[in-house]
């Protein structure tokens, strides 16, 4: 009996497939019908969808037109919505990013952008929100004027205690604050007394440069986890604060040292580095010295006071302004130190701003900011 309806079962399924591939060949053509691109096939990672059929030039202009319109964020979002639709526009749309010179750079659309320097012209206004619960840091890209909006989220910042020492871990992610994550960029070391501070990127800043060492530098205690992942960090900068043994009335007195990224890598820029390969990362070109801009002192406030250009509301040990250092190679042996590169300053009890420029990156502003919190004895 249950033989039977096997057998009748499977001569009614052989039957039904042979009339289905009949009715499909007497269909005329059936064969030349390309099937329609659905909304998966837009999206796909692998570019097999009709949108990455577009003629390279084509595209290259759209996505060229659209990066060049918006400027800043929301409208910047544009941007991105190019690189989500295939592989395609995701690789045409990250080198049109990457392309602008200095001169009109600066914007931010990428995680990778914010190890970029920013505008020259116009500087960038952020805000940066303190947990001290949790001595937590975020930083936003402020999209309006006002202090209390909170923005975009850029990258986040965690103050802990290493023994004698105190390290600051900066992350792309405001819940996964580790050196293992793969949000991880880099970190901010600080000595004993919290008055000089080393800037560690978690990728190197130029072709052939090798991990600092020390144990302070290493990313991971153990070995090395996965291939993928750099154990060690590059050093970019360093921030000192000169002591103030007088305890004369005044700002705090600071000087960084800062291995500021290039927008463009020029041939000459390559062979620098070919040549430098083999020499410590201190013998290698490019760092920028910055020193807090002089305040002068108000004779009616009877205060010192520096103009935040209405960024600033709040007077605090805490704000300063930096300047580039004037520089003797140049001809001349003039700097400008008027243009403020980066300031910092506080708008609330635990709300401050932070506007920087050319040639400084997120990055680095927001490490330099950090260096700022914190009681300094021997400073103040």
């Amino acid at each position: 009996m249950y033989l039977r309806k096997s057998c009748l079962s499977r001569k009614i399924s052989r039957s039904y497939r042979e009339s289905q591939k009949s009715s499909k060949e007497t269909r005329p053509g059936r064969d030349s019908v390309e099937p329609a691109s659905t909304g998966s096939d837009l999206v796909a990672g692998d570019g097999a969808g009709s949108w990455a059929g577009m003629f390279p030039e084509l595209l290259g202009e759209i996505i060229r037109r659209v990066e060049t319109s918006e400027d800043r964020w929301p409208q910047r979002q544009n941007v991105v919505a190019c690189a989500c639709v295939c592989k395609k526009w995701r690789d045409i749309t990250k080198e049109i990013v990457k392309s602008p010179p200095a001169p009109v750079g600066g914007k931010i659309t990428f995680p990778s952008c914010l190890k970029q320097p920013g505008p020259r012209d116009l500087p960038h206004k952020c805000l940066i929100k303190r947990n001290k619960k949790t001595s937590t840091f975020y930083l936003y890209l402020a999209l309006t004027q006002s202090f209390t909006d909170k923005g975009k989220f850029l990258l986040a910042a965690r103050r802990y205690r290493r023994g004698a020492h105190t390290e600051y871990i900066i992350s792309l992610d405001a819940d996964d604050l580790s050196q293992g994550s793969n949000a991880y960029v880099g970190k901010l070391s600080s000595d004993f007394l919290g008055t000089n501070f080393t800037i560690y990127d978690s990728q190197p800043p130029h072709s052939g440069a090798k991990p600092s060492s020390g144990r302070a530098s290493r990313r991971f205690a153990s070995k090395q986890i996965s291939p993928q992942v750099p154990a060690g960090n590059f050093e970019v900068g360093q921030v000192s604060y000169k002591f103030n043994l007088l305890k004369s009335r005044g700002p705090r007195r600071m000087v960084c040292s800062v291995k500021c990224p290039s927008s463009v890598e020029t041939d000459e820029d390559k062979h620098l580095d070919d040549l430098k390969m083999n020499k410590p990362e201190t013998s290698v070109s490019g760092y920028t010295i910055l020193k807090n801009k002089s305040p002068r002192w108000h004779e009616h406030l009877q205060c010192w006071c520096l103009n935040f250009h209405g960024r600033v509301t709040v007077a605090s040990v805490k704000n300063f302004q930096l300047v580039a250092t004037v520089d003797q190679s140049q001809p001349g042996g003039k700097g400008d130190e008027e243009t403020v590169l980066l300031q910092f300053g506080k708008v609330g009890d635990d709300t401050f701003t932070m506007d920087y420029r050319q040639p400084l990156s997120a990055f680095q502003a927001f490490a330099i900011c950090l260096t700022s919190f914190g009681t300094k004895l021997a400073c103040e």
